[in-house]
């Protein structure tokens, strides 16, 4: 049978190259592929400067003659390993502004089922998914429990109103977060996945009290250095969080048959659509907190799927359905 486009692979594509950036009188090396886009170069940099990838002007990384976009791939550069690549970037001091100084994602784009499938399947994807297995550095806060399900939650718009202005952080939490969490971690090991910075994930987490509940622990917290690119061929490239680096950390607790993830952005779950879950956004906090129960239903929900033995059969987008039986 012959191999599909996505199927085959470059191994030119795949072939690590080795670059030097120079910041702040130093000297970095970051080691990259030639599938890889900008905005994951700058991923790289970040975990070995601590600027974040908003933050940084990379002054001589150009396509043709224009600089590069984040969604460049390094394979239109002409880029030699050894390359020293010029930088210029601040450290976030102030991380409360991080999230709010991002551009704002309002609009999903509809992924349609041969785009996921694409996605899923090109051995790119694969090849981007094992490197970031080995590279990811995941910190438990808390052991992973044996006999658990495995409950992934993003903040921005899920857990959290992170746009709205107020005098307290605790304002713009989602209505019965406290109470969605307690219950749902008697049948779930939680971990809290952000495409923020690890700074402001432990910041937000703690002005909302979920690191010291005493009802409850988070199992980890995962960040943007956790994702990775992807390309489609309708939406061109993006970022995603792929379980699978959840699964390749901690291969003897969960697997795609015991995960569920919540995240407001459908594109996220790409790589793993069957154990994704699109939840409401929570958005205008100050209108909608009198009104918001989508974590009671989902509570509810939760708590009726978490004794089977096998998630990945299931339609999560009829959740409501599943609820009402």
């Amino acid at each position: 049978m012959a191999s599909s486009s996505s199927d085959i692979i470059n191994p030119a594509s795949q072939e690590e190259i080795t670059l030097a950036v120079k910041w702040s009188g130093k000297e970095y090396t970051v080691r990259v592929c030639a599938d890889d886009s900008i905005g994951e170069l700058k991923r790289r940099i970040c975990e070995v400067t601590n600027v974040l990838p908003k933050r940084q002007k990379l002054l001589n990384v150009k396509v043709g003659i224009k600089p590069a976009q984040d969604s460049a791939l390094l394979s239109q550069l002409a880029l030699k390993p050894g390359t020293k690549i010029l930088m210029m970037g601040t450290v976030e001091d102030d991380i409360l502004v991080d999230p709010v100084s991002a551009p704002e994602i309002v609009d999903d784009f509809e992924l349609q089922d041969e785009d996921t499938v694409e996605i899923k399947d090109a051995e790119v994807n694969k090849a981007k998914l094992r490197r970031r297995v080995d590279q990811f550095k995941l910190n438990l806060l808390s052991p992973c429990r044996p006999g658990k399900k495995c409950l992934v939650l993003d903040i921005d718009y899920t857990l959290f109103d992170h746009r709205s202005a107020a005098e307290n952080p605790k304002e713009l939490m989602r209505p019965y977060l406290h109470e969605f969490l307690t219950a749902a971690y008697t049948s779930y090991d939680i971990i809290i996945w952000s495409a923020t910075s690890m700074k402001w994930v432990e910041v937000k987490m703690k002005e909302l009290g979920v690191l010291s509940n005493e009802n409850y622990k988070i199992t980890a917290l995962m960040d943007h250095l956790a994702m990775i690119t992807v390309q489609s061929s309708t939406h061109g490239v993006f970022d995603c969080k792929p379980l699978g680096v959840i699964w390749g950390k901690c291969p003897e607790f969960y697997h795609p048959g015991n995960t569920i993830m919540f995240d407001d952005l459908k594109r996220n779950f790409v790589m793993n659509p069957q154990n994704g879950l699109v939840i409401k956004p929570f958005r205008k906090a100050h209108l909608n907190r009198a009104t918001d129960n989508e974590l009671v239903g989902l509570t509810r929900y939760l708590l009726a799927i978490a004794e089977l033995d096998d998630l990945s059969h299931l339609d999560h987008r009829r959740w409501y359905e599943y609820t009402e039986q």
